[in-house]
Order: structure tokens, then C-alpha cells, then sequence
């Protein structure tokens, strides 16, 4: 595509900047319920005027601190900075939550031009000399200050960041450091334009119905729709969107559709082709290993984690170490169990990748007498959404009630959610269906405005929740399988955590490390008996889940845990593995790095890949959960061992345990250390024996 820039944008309209400056609705003030954004006026060349504006502001913000005549205080220069660049992050997030669930060509143009530009933006701020001798002015004062403890955890935090962003750099350094910062950028952006892209281009269209044997009716549905919209009527269509590709690998009886499926998908951005991202990770490896021996590291993962948890590269690879052997204990004896129906079944050959979920579906059927289909029709989207509500009103007396307000996009669904006593907490919006090429992968919780306080009043936070689920096929529902009703109500954790907190400073957040307790803690609540009974009800007949399913269910779910948390293991020891090199070759072979850090060095089998291979991982490669990706286990220990707080005050619903875990952690924020949040509300350090447990796992 012939690249657009913003003035080409601007000129093909007739409108200057400064025209666009007086009628964006992105600098208006908003007469609109609860704040909202008004996404409906909103369009795409309104974006980067307003965002320029916004870093105009801001840095006049920020230079109205530095040549402040006043002496440095607390509230001069520490509350100043926190307050400072309220345009930018009102309209940021509008920006980078509708980019990532409803993009166009056109905005990834603004997304590629913008990138540098807020790095250069955020670099000014950071490596702002007097800014920075105002803020260590009061910093060293601080023992001499009358601060409470969540001002003086802001003070520190503010000073150890400016640090860490090299603001003790010399000139020549803090040179050389924007320069990393940009290029990591503009990567960082590439990587994930080019799995979008990639994700987007590959299909499998079949023509012959013999080659659907063995996938559901509601599956098959899905692809006959999919095809037909793109004028392939009477055929079907299948992609590597999630409720495409995982159900088709589950259920197809033609083994050689699931390799070719298994092998495009694996191999996303590794077809040296535009959108190929082998070497887009093999720069974007070395630069972040620059930047960490920049800042006196000796690699970017010990760099990365010394303000989370675990704090060491060490403390995460003990924790996955003793994960992985029980884990691969059990996959092996899983692996055994699916080949042994292979060879009872008379299929030839070994046990391969693209066999796994075909055959752990025969062997639950045949050792459980359950499958997927069995449990989808007690999910429909609705119920499953209920069943959350009613979860969240027992635990923390919120409710929740749809609003007729301005959404982002045309699929999203507003709710207002309300405190006990009826008091506006915040607005929860919900977009849950899959829209290759425009939404990128998977589930995510963000914010369209995060909770904060202004003049003293707590302004409400816009929290939204993005799903790639099931769509719902001509007059039947959405049903979810039981992993999508588990994503439903991970990602509704993280809305809780959004919409609960009760923070006053904007500068204190939750450790990447920390994030996932509120999202994986919710995971327990939704296949306990007492919370099925709410939800899942047959969608056509209105019938509650009998318990033997359930009960089945409950045993069949433990059977896959080996290979759910082998390929998870995988991909975090791989994030690991490349964040803690202290020098990157040259001709660094990806595939190679994998089969020696995965399958030589620690065993892992190959029918068993890793959850995200390099060139599409892009937690790690798209930044955000780099050096990271661990978090999710790590958090894991944490939420098995909150959970049995409730298990052992004898009530999943207790009161007690409810509102402590809203005050000491959902409220909170990073108010406090974050270990130090989870004892005050457990009063003893998790153990990781629960998760043990909970996973099948000894």
C-alpha cells in the first residue's frame, strides 16, 4: 500500500491543522453521560492534531515545573508532574483501544508515524535534566517531609523511574538511549502490523464436505458464513483467528487439514515474505540488550524485573524450574494415553503437534464419556455474561445495567456499574467477537479513561474488554466453549480491577507481575456449582447443567493440564531465554534458538510447541510483557492461594475475605508494595502448593 502520511491525509480533506484544531471533538470538552468519549464524531484525522496538541501541552505542563522560582516541594514539582499531561492521556487511550480493536489501514499509517513521535515525546520528559534535579531535591529531602505512606511511596517510585529511564545518564548517553528508545519503537510497532497481517492472510477454503467429518455443526455454520461473505457461497471458510483454527484442530478427522492448519499457524511471520519478522525480533533482541548494558545491566531481563515481584532473572527461572518437571511429568504420561488411542484406533505413525487437541478430545470422550460440544450449549454468550454479574454482586454488591451511550465500535455493548449504595463506579464496555484483519488476537482488558482523582473527587474510569469469541451464526446464540467462558471472566477480573480502584495518584501502578491475581482469581469462580446453577442453562430448553456433566467436566478438565501448562512453560522460558542473553550473534537463527532452549536444553517434546513461537510472540516482541511473559504463573501461585482464603472461611461468597480483597488489592492500585498488599490481605506469603492442585499437577 502507497504510504499516507498525516499532511497528505489533511490536504485530501481541505483542512488545514488549524481548522482541524477547532472542530475536533478529541480538544472539545464532552457534554456527554458519565465523560464518554464521543466516539461517533470522532474520525481518523482528528487523531494527530490532537495527540500533537496534547504533547504541546504537556511539555508546556512540564516546563511551568522546571522554571518554577519557588523551591522545589512536593507539591510544586512531585503532584505537579503526576497531574501533568491530562490532555495526552485523555486522548491517547481513545487512539490505541480502538487501533487495537478496530483498525484500519489508514490508522496503522497514524500507529507507524506516531510511534517515534511519542517516544521522542516521552524521552524529552524523562531525560529532562531540570526537571529531574527538582524532583531529587525533594527526594532527598523526603525524610524531612510530613509525608503519608502513599505519597512517599509516590516520591520514590518517581524518583527510582527517572532513574531507570537514564535521567543519571551523561549527554552523550541519554543521546544514544533515544536513539534505542525510538528504533525499539518503531519495531515493536512493525511486530505486531505484520502478525495482524499475517493472522488476516492465511485460509483454508474447503469445497468438499467430506473434509468437515468430525467438526460440529455450529463450527461448520461459522465457516459456510464466513465464506459466503466473502463470495465463496456453498463452501467453507476456516482461519487463524482462535475460534476458528483451535476448534477445527480439536474436531476435524482429516489429519492433513490439521498439519496444514498447525503449520501456518506456527509459522505466522516466518514465510519471508512483507510481513516476515525474523529479523524485525533478531534488531529488537539486540537493541533492548544495548539499552540494559546502556543503563549498567548486564541484559534487559535483569533490568526489566528489578522493580516487579521477582525482581531476578533467578527468582523466575526457580519458579518455572519447579513447575516444569511435574509438568512434563504429566504431559508424558498424556502423550502416552493419545498415542495409545492412535494405535488402538489404527492410525499410523507417531503422535504429532497437530494431533494433540484432536486426540484429547477421543481420549476425554472415551475415559469421561464428555466433550466440548456436550458443554457448549449451557454457555450462551448472554447467560455466561449474567453469571458474571451475579459473581461480582455477591462478592462486592456492585451491579451492573446497559446504557445507551456513545461506543467505540458498532459490536460494543456499554454498562454501568454501581457500588452497593448506588454510587457510579464506572463504565464497562464489552466488545466480544472476532474481526480478523481488524481486531488484533486474543482477549484483553484497557481502559478508555483510567480512574483518577481531580479537585479531590474521584473521577470514574471507562474500562473496556475486548474478546475474539464465537460469533453467534444465523438464529443461534453465541455458545462458548468452556476455555472462552474462562476468558470471559479472566478479563471481567481485570475490569473489576479497573473499575474498583480508589487511587490518588496517577503515578503508582501494579507491577506486571502483580496484574493477573484480580483477572485469574475470577477464573475459580466459574465452574463452581453454586455459580453454574445461575448461568448455564441450555439455551434452548432453559435447563441447568446437570451436575454429572459437571462432574465429568471437572475430571476431564484436569486431563490437557500437562500440555496447557507445557506450552505455556515453553513460551515463558523462551521470552526468558532471549532477555537474559549478554550478546546476540549476528546470524541469530530463530528456529534454532527455540529447538536448543526448549527441546534440547530442557527436554520439551515436539509434539508439544511452544504457546507463541518468536516471530508471533507478541507479548514479549510487542512489548508489555517483556521478560514478562511469566507473570501469568507467577500471579498463578498468588490466585490459588487467595482463593483458598475463600475456600477456607468455608463460603466461596464470604463477606469478610470479599471486602478485604477489594480493600487491600483491587482498590489499591500500587499504592503499596505489592507483596506487601497480597499479606495484608492473606496475612501469610502465598505457597505454591495450591496451584499444585489446581492444575493436577502432583
Amino acid at each position: 500500500m502507497k504510504k499516507l502520511t498525516l499532511l497528505m491525509l489533511l490536504a485530501a480533506l481541505g483542512l488545514s491543522a488549524c481548522q482541524q484544531k477547532e472542530t475536533n471533538p478529541l480538544l472539545a470538552e464532552w457534554n456527554t453521560p458519565f465523560g464518554i468519549p464521543p466516539f461517533e464524531q470522532i474520525k481518523l484525522e482528528h487523531y494527530m492534531p490532537a495527540i500533537e496538541e496534547g504533547m504541546r501541552q504537556q511539555k508546556a505542563e512540564i516546563d511551568a515545573i522546571v522554571n518554577n522560582p519557588d523551591a522545589p516541594t512536593f507539591a510544586n514539582t512531585i503532584e505537579a508532574y503526576d497531574a501533568a499531561g491530562a490532555l495526552l492521556s485523555r486522548i491517547m487511550p481513545i487512539f490505541s483501544g480502538i487501533s487495537g480493536a478496530n483498525t484500519t489501514p489508514e490508522m496503522q499509517v497514524i500507529e507507524r508515524e506516531l510511534s517515534p513521535k511519542m517516544t521522542a515525546h516521552n524521552d524529552d520528559i524523562r531525560l529532562n535534566e531540570g526537571l529531574f534535579q527538582r524532583i531529587k531535591t525533594v527526594y532527598e529531602q523526603r525524610e524531612e517531609l510530613t509525608l503519608d505512606a502513599v505519597q512517599m511511596r509516590l516520591l520514590e517510585e518517581m524518583y527510582k523511574g527517572f532513574e531507570r529511564s537514564g535521567a543519571n545518564l551523561s549527554p552523550e548517553q541519554k543521546e544514544e538511549l533515544r536513539r534505542l528508545n525510538t528504533e525499539i519503537s518503531k519495531l515493536q510497532t512493525q511486530f505486531g502490523q505484520n502478525m495482524l497481517a499475517e493472522t488476516a492472510a492465511y485460509t483454508l477454503l474447503i469445497d468438499n464436505e467430506a473434509d468437515l467429518a468430525g467438526l460440529p455443526e455450529a463450527l461448520r455454520a461459522a465457516a459456510a458464513a464466513r465464506a459466503a461473505k466473502v463470495g465463496h457461497e456453498g463452501k467453507w471458510l476456516f482461519g487463524l483467528d482462535n475460534p476458528s483454527i483451535m476448534p477445527f484442530l480439536q474436531y476435524t478427522d482429516n489429519r492433513e487439514l490439521r498439519r496444514q492448519m498447525l503449520d501456518a499457524y506456527l509459522n505466522r511471520c516466518n514465510n519471508n515474505n512483507d510481513n516476515d519478522s525474523k529479523e524485525v525480533v533478531h534488531q529488537i533482541v539486540n537493541l533492548r540488550l544495548e539499552k540494559a548494558k546502556l543503563m549498567g545491566f548486564i541484559n534487559f531481563a535483569e533490568m526489566t524485573l528489578e522493580n516487579r515481584m521477582a525482581k531476578t532473572p533467578t527468582n523466575v527461572y526457580d519458579l518455572l524450574d519447579k513447575l516444569w518437571t511435574p509438568t512434563m511429568k504429566v504431559a508424558n504420561r498424556e502423550a502416552a494415553e493419545l498415542q495409545k488411542m492412535m494405535n488402538d484406533t489404527k492410525v499410523a505413525g507417531k503422535l504429532e503437534a497437530s494431533d494433540w487437541r484432536y486426540y484429547s478430545e477421543k481420549v476425554k470422550g472415551a475415559k469421561y464419556a464428555i466433550n466440548e460440544e456436550m458443554l457448549s450449549p449451557y454457555f450462551k454468550h448472554e447467560n455466561v455474561r449474567d453469571g458474571i454479574f451475579y459473581v461480582c454482586n455477591r462478592l462486592y454488591g456492585i451491579t451492573f445495567t446497559q446504557v445507551n451511550v456513545s461506543v467505540p465500535t458498532d459490536e460494543t455493548v456499554a454498562y454501568e456499574c454501581k457500588d452497593a449504595d448506588g454510587t457510579h463506579l464506572g463504565i464497562l464496555y464489552m466488545d466480544m467477537f472476532s474481526r480478523p484483519g481488524a481486531k488484533r488476537g486474543g482477549a484483553w482488558c484497557g481502559r478508555y479513561r483510567s480512574q483518577t482523582y481531580e479537585n479531590g473527587k474521584r473521577v470514574a474510569p471507562l474500562v473496556t474488554i475486548v474478546c475474539n469469541f464465537t460469533r453467534p451464526v444465523g438464529d443461534k446464540p453465541a455458545l462458548f466453549s468452556p476455555d472462552e467462558v474462562g476468558t470471559f471472566f479472566h478479563e471481567f477480573g481485570h475490569a473489576l480491577h479497573g473499575l474498583l480502584s480508589d487511587t490518588r495518584y496517577n503515578g503508582l501502578s501494579v507491577p506486571r507481575d502483580f496484574v493477573e491475581l484480580p483477572s485469574q482469581i475470577m477464573e475459580h469462580w466459574s465452574f463452581e456449582p453454586e455459580v453454574l446453577n445461575q448461568y448455564a442453562k441450555h439455551y434452548e430448553t432453559g435447563e441447568i447443567i446437570p451436575q454429572e456433566l459437571v462432574d465429568k467436566f471437572d475430571k476431564a478438565e484436569k486431563f490437557g493440564e500437562g500440555f496447557r501448562t507445557a506450552e505455556y512453560l515453553a513460551a515463558s522460558y523462551l521470552d526468558m531465554d532471549y532477555h537474559v542473553l549478554t550478546a546476540i550473534p549476528g546470524n541469530l537463527n530463530l528456529a534454532q534458538f527455540e529447538i536448543d532452549v526448549l527441546n534440547n536444553k530442557r527436554g520439551l517434546t515436539t509434539q508439544i510447541p511452544p504457546r507463541y513461537r518468536s516471530t508471533y510472540f507478541n507479548h514479549t516482541m510487542g512489548g508489555g510483557y517483556t521478560a514478562g511473559y511469566y507473570s501469568y504463573i507467577w500471579a498463578g501461585v498468588l490466585d490459588c492461594d487467595a482463593y483458598n482464603a475463600f475456600v477456607e472461611a468455608g463460603d466461596i461468597f464470604d463477606k469478610t475475605v470479599a471486602t478485604k480483597f477489594r480493600k487491600e488489592i483491587l482498590e489499591r492500585g500500587g499504592d503499596e508494595d505489592a507483596m506487601q498488599m497480597y499479606l495484608n490481605f492473606r496475612g501469610k506469603a502465598p505457597m505454591i502448593e495450591p496451584l499444585l492442585d489446581n492444575r493436577g499437577l502432583r
